[in-house]
């Protein structure tokens, strides 16, 4: 007979395991020296499932986690659920269609980011949500009516010019539509994009110049949602590829692509380099071909775009499984000399006491890399860059994340030396725990406050 833990879905395992109370706590423990340039927030959104349930690891209720740094202390550590449909009406069946037609029934669990004075929870099939500075919910955007579709969970805020570029995809027509939002957060253009079907495209990618899409086989399929899976497939038949456009341009302008069958869920960067477009990205050789939780491990692959040639050249930069790929914001569509990765080991649920977590560095530059590990039983989350007052290299400043500790069942808020990676930590804030989850953001008190 099976046991309790054998009958509950992976991902509600170990970490994975959802907490359904909110908290505010004000007295932090602190071990080290929080830099005292850091004035704002680290917040980090994932699914947790009011329920205490859900049958796969998109489909959990959003809910944030966040700390509020300021003249180097930890002001507050609190996590709140963002009031959806779904927090009011737990019994909303997310795979309805008339659910996903609805744009304010997002779960709104899988970003969060800062953006014109504002603070956004994200999920791709919906409306944002904003949120006040103690994580509070606010509600539903449409842009003043503007946005009358899905809106990424991964929009890309340009360090040049403050534009917050994005896009949205559905199973329904138009499938694909390209959006981008003034520095001040007014959605300023709306194109509809065609692909060549209904796909699921989690991310893009951005340059000074360009935005890049990832046209790939995953491809829906609502006779799934009417047996309550995921309404998503693997089509071998589709095929991959990647469409270039000017960034204030249309349909008509995408050159697309052919590279070889993937999938890309995260890029790390992209960049113009002459006539060729770089990509770094976090590349499957394919998911949900066999079953909902069919995820061979990624890796850390480059592709180049010969737009002269109309060739992509494909690369694969380690074998080491790795995911989460970040780089600074300030070389966001820039070439970027250094990247971020957590490594894969640190996964959803499983045991994580057998697991050693490590965050991955990069150097593009020279083609090196190291590991920032954590030591057996800990286990990081997505690696978070903020900057250092006056940097003068690209490095200079601190990656930060959530960490749990198995031993303890407990979490850390925990502050590296980005340039050094030394594994002993700036900074290490004592919490609860916190479950596994998805992205998040250092919302600096000048964007979002």
């Amino acid at each position: 007979m099976a046991t309790v833990e054998e009958q509950t879905p992976i991902h509600l395992r170990g970490n994975g395991r959802p907490t359904q109370e909110e908290r505010t706590l004000t007295e932090l423990k602190v071990t080290g020296s929080i830099p005292t340039e850091l004035d704002g927030r680290y917040v980090r959104n994932g699914a947790n499932p009011l329920s205490g349930t859900s049958i796969h690891p998109f489909l959990g209720d959003g809910m944030l986690h966040g700390v509020r740094l300021r003249n180097g202390r930890a002001e507050w550590y609190r996590n709140r659920y963002v009031r959806t449909p779904f927090i009011t009406n737990p019994d909303r069946n997310a795979l309805d269609p008339a659910t996903g037609m609805d744009m304010t029934a997002s779960k709104a669990n899988t970003h969060v980011v800062g953006h014109g004075g504002r603070i956004l929870a994200l999920e791709e099939g919906h409306f944002p949500y904003v949120v006040d500075g103690n994580l509070e919910t606010v509600g539903p955007t449409d842009f003043d009516g503007v946005l009358t579709g899905s809106f990424t969970a991964h929009p890309k805020i340009c360090p040049a010019t403050g534009e917050m570029l994005a896009f949205g995809y559905s199973a329904m027509p138009p499938y694909l539509r390209y959006l981008r939002v003034s520095a001040d957060g007014k959605l300023v253009q709306t194109e509809n994009i065609s692909v060549g079907g209904p796909t699921m495209m989690h991310d893009f990618n951005v340059t000074r110049n360009y935005v890049i899409f990832m046209d790939l086989p995953a491809v829906f399929d609502m006779s799934m949602a009417m047996k309550g899976e995921l309404p998503i497939r693997w089509d071998d038949n589709y095929p991959a590829r990647l469409g270039v456009m000017p960034r204030n341009g249309s349909d008509g302008d995408v050159r697309w692509f052919d590279i070889n069958p993937c999938y890309v869920f995260h890029p790390m960067n992209s960049y113009e380099d002459g006539d060729r477009i770089v990509l770094d990205v976090a590349r499957f050789s394919h998911i949900w071909r066999d079953s909902a939780m069919d995820f061979p491990p990624p890796c850390l692959w480059r592709w180049t775009i010969d737009t002269v040639s109309g060739k992509v050249h494909e690369e694969q930069i380690d074998d080491r499984p790795a995911e989460f790929p970040r780089v600074a914001d300030a070389v966001i569509g820039l070439k970027h000399r250094y990247g971020y990765m957590m490594g894969m080991s640190a996964a959803f649920g499983g045991d994580s006491a057998r697991i050693e977590g490590a965050l991955l560095k990069y150097d593009r530059e020279t083609g090196q890399s190291c590991e920032l590990r954590l030591g057996k039983g800990s286990t990081p989350g997505e690696p978070v860059f903020a900057p250092a007052a006056n940097a003068r290299n690209e490095d200079d400043g601190y990656l930060m994340t959530y960490v749990h500790d198995a031993g303890t069942d407990t979490s850390r808020y925990m502050i590296f030396d980005a340039a050094s990676m030394d594994s002993e930590p700036m900074a290490s804030i004592e919490l609860p725990r916190i479950p596994s989850g998805f992205h998040g953001s250092w919302i600096p008190a000048s964007v979002a406050d």
